[in-house]
Parts: C-alpha cells; structure tokens; sequence
C-alpha cells in the first residue's frame, strides 16, 4: 500500500467508502460483474457499484473488483481488493439517492470506466479481496448493531415521554396496563440489543474471530429497532402517522438496518453455519 495512505484513517483521509454492491448481486460477493484486468503496472478496473454511502463525499475508496476471470475460480480467491483515489479519471459518480429513509446519507450509484489503480494499491495481494471484506464485516457490523439500537432507544425515549404526557378516558395512556406492557417490552428489546452488540464489540477487542457474534448483534438489533419504532408509532396512534411527530421518521430509517451490511437473511445463514461449526468442534 503506498506510504500516504497508510493511517489514513487518522490524519490524511476524512472519509472512505466500502464498494461492494454490484447491480444484481447485492450480498451475493460471488456475483460481483466489476472486473479489474491486470495491464504492466496496473489493473484497468470496469464496472458498477450501487447503493454506495459516501459516493459522493468519499476521498478514497475500498474497491472489491474480480481479477480472475474463470468462473470456476473460487470465490475465495477471485476478487482483489484495491484503494482507490476517488478523483482518478474514469470514475462517475452518480446522483444522491432518495431513500425512504437516512436521507441525510450520501448514498450514490458509481460507474468505472477503464479506471487504472497502481499494482501498489492492492491490498495485501491479488486474490485477497474476499478474505478482506468478510473480516471487515466482522469489525463493522458491531457498530451497525449500536445505530439500530440508538435508533430503538429513541423510539423508546420518544415513546415514553409521549405516554406520560397524553390522555384518554382521564388519565395518561402510560396509566393502561396495554400501553405499559407494550412499553416494557419495547425496553427489554431495546436492552438486550445493547448487550448483543457490546458483547461482539468485546470479542473484536480482545482480537478473537468475531464473525458468528457480529452477525447475531447485527440481525437482532435490526430487528428490534425495526419492532420498537413501529411500537412507538402505535404509542402515538394517529400522531405516529404525522410528519408533525420524530417516531414515523424512526420507521422509516429503521428499515435499512435489515439491509445493509448484509440482509437478516444473510445473517441467519451465516449464524446458522457458524452455529453448526461450533458445534462439532
């Protein structure tokens, strides 16, 4: 990896991007359609990469491209990945996205055309690219797992602070035991999330393999925060429905957390393998 790019996380670089998704691959890595072909020096990289978050704010970039063309190759050793500079000739960036939810994340679709990335941009080596994006979905899904569950406790927060403010039949709705219960489990969710999402941050700390643990913080708090806002929404009945009130804004960025660095689907594959792994050990 060239010298300045080394710790740039730290001091040289303000923002980076992860290119993963291929239009029609989505989680499917094997079905990346980018190539990088290997030409002297250099690797000529064609392609396109959606859903990208940071597109068009990002300095550099992680690009995961196939340099083996067989499709008989393994996946394990077909994709390459790269640091690319976001201002080399040939990338376009395309138009801020509007998604139902997170609309303040620059979200963009991003075209190669005959990009050419220095053979010392490769990270580690040619080949390694998989290896690389699965470990670093190790280490980034924990802090996925923390947003949803920020997003749950302010469903929750606003939730609260709702039922102890409003009124039917003359007393506050916190008062019926429906409203209560529904509360209580909304914060019981929300608490376990927590906890599922500190214990995965704690196994990446403690430098151990993360990956049936981050998967697991990942799907449940997805889910939860999903559960809880739409929970918070019926706290506020008709009000939930409103522009006017935050817990219908909640509903609708909680979405993505079921998405994102890998579907629920995906996870509960890799949980279950993992899982089975363990297993007969």
């Amino acid at each position: 990896m060239p010298r300045r790019f080394q710790g740039a996380t730290f001091h040289y670089v303000s923002k980076y991007m992860i290119r993963k998704c291929c239009p029609g691959a989505g989680s499917d890595v094997a079905g990346l359609k980018t190539r990088a072909e290997k030409k002297g020096d250099e690797y000529v990289v064609n392609g396109q990469k959606m859903w990208i978050t940071n597109g068009g704010k990002a300095n550099w970039y992680f690009l995961l491209a196939r340099t083996d063309a067989d499709p008989k190759c393994p996946t394990s050793k077909a994709f390459t990945g790269f640091i690319v500079d976001a201002d080399s000739p040939g990338i376009l960036v395309g138009r801020k996205e509007l998604n139902m939810g997170q609309r303040c994340s620059d979200t963009r679709g991003i075209t190669f055309e005959d990009v050419r990335i220095p053979k010392e941009n490769v990270l580690i080596g040619e080949g390694a690219g998989f290896k690389i994006a699965m470990g670093a979905f190790d280490k980034t899904r924990p802090p996925v797992a923390a947003g949803a569950t920020g997003l749950a406790q302010r469903a929750l927060d606003e939730a609260t602070g709702y039922a102890l403010e409003r009124k039917t039949f003359g007393k506050l709705i916190a008062e019926h035991q429906a409203v209560s219960f529904l509360l209580a489990e909304m914060a019981m969710k929300v608490e376990l999330a927590r906890m599922g999402w500190q214990r995965s941050a704690w196994e990446v700390d403690n430098g151990r393999r993360n990956t049936y643990y981050a998967s697991i913080a990942k799907a449940f708090a997805g889910d939860i925060a999903n559960q809880v806002a739409s929970d918070a929404v019926q706290v506020f009945g008709g009000n939930g429905f409103n522009s006017e009130y935050p817990v219908e804004k909640l509903m609708r960025d909680a979405k993505i957390y079921q998405i994102y660095e890998g579907t629920a689907q995906i996870q509960r594959l890799i949980i279950s393998r993992e899982h089975f792994g363990r297993f007969k050990k």
